[in-house]
């Protein structure tokens, strides 16, 4: 089992990145850099190409809305090779609030896009002549003066990874038949099964075996001791924000995924609660057991346990928070979830 660890996008970035040799000398294998309404991720992993010599890099993610499916390909194709071959493209559809709201482009046909998003980039990093004729994208566009065209570099690889971020049942179905990866958010694995079994093996029975199994992405908070318990408190905040205000009522799919879980009266209530502006008492409501199942946060037998949990349910790459008063406590904190991962 892999590990990785998500940077924050709120700020502080260069004095992270200045921490992650550590981290990289502590085993950590990949780093997720965000992009929601913030600085773009691009450039911060470009940065991270520089500081770093083995450590895998993924997006996580990029909105398929925001870029033309050619110039994410070109993007990732250039990153993968500044990094020496270790970049891993991270797509999501993000939801209509940040799509619509910050970048003014309407959100719709997010599987078609996705599909011909991922077959536009491995033509591109294949280098062929690019001819798309999709329902979402059409290259050359007709009647112009465009002409079918080639990358004119040479990419490290013809085949840079693809990791999908999705919860929705047809999302998560498409995910399994053609990425190389999955990130699921909110990962109960004792839930996983039930809400999404039968999607992934529905994809899985039309993947390419080519694409080899499945890299399934799971997050996490990290904290071990005996006395660690109280920080699943610091995880109630995004949880609400997700829950509750992802969304507007009937359309959050965060929102749908807890009450796929099974915490329908929870969902409803964090939801009223958020939206009528009231985020502490919107916090209060999430389940504790969802935030303890969904976290390596109590003793090293509990995490250890979490861990096998996390296995066994197919998960091969864990994404942690380390949560620590120093810089010092959590790379400790990598370096012993790698341990216990191993």
């Amino acid at each position: 089992m892999r590990v990785g660890m998500a940077l924050s996008y709120a700020g502080g970035f260069k004095e992270t990145v200045a921490e992650l040799a550590d981290y990289e000398k502590a085993g950590l294998d990949i780093v997720f850099v965000a992009e929601a309404y913030s600085f773009d991720a691009v450039s911060q992993m470009g940065y991270i190409a520089a500081r770093t010599e083995r450590l895998q890099i993924a997006s996580g993610i990029l909105p398929i809305y925001s870029r033309t499916p050619t110039l994410l390909a070109m993007t990732a194709a250039g990153l993968d090779y500044v990094s020496d071959g270790r970049f891993t493209l991270g797509i999501g559809a993000s939801g209509p609030q940040v799509i619509e709201g910050f970048h003014g482009v309407r959100y719709n046909a997010p599987l078609g896009r996705t599909r011909e998003v991922i077959e536009i980039c491995r033509k591109v990093w294949r280098r062929e002549r690019l001819e798309h004729d999709g329902k979402h994208y059409t290259m050359p566009l007709p009647g112009g003066l465009g002409k079918p065209l080639k990358l004119i570099n040479h990419p490290v690889r013809e085949r840079i990874p693809i990791v999908v971020a999705a919860i929705g049942p047809q999302n998560v179905e498409l995910t399994a038949e053609l990425a190389e990866g999955w990130e699921p958010i909110f990962y109960v694995p004792e839930k996983a099964g039930d809400v999404w079994g039968a999607s992934l093996a529905a994809g899985k029975a039309r993947r390419d075996p080519s694409l080899g199994e499945l890299d399934v992405i799971a997050q996490a908070t990290l904290a071990i001791g005996d006395d660690v318990s109280g920080l699943l408190e610091f995880g109630r905040p995004m949880a609400a924000l997700y829950i509750g205000g992802m969304g507007a009522r009937g359309k959050n799919f965060y929102n749908d995924l807890a009450r796929r879980y099974g915490y329908e009266k929870e969902a409803a209530l964090i939801q009223d609660l958020y939206l009528d502006g009231k985020k502490d008492e919107a916090a209060a409501a999430v389940p504790y057991e969802l935030l303890e199942k969904m976290s390596l946060v109590g003793s090293e037998g509990f995490v250890r346990e979490r861990l096998q949990a996390l296995r066994e349910s197919g998960v091969t790459t864990v994404n942690v928070t380390p949560i620590a008063g120093t810089h010092e406590d959590r790379v400790r904190l990598v370096e012993k979830v790698k341990e216990l991962a191993a």
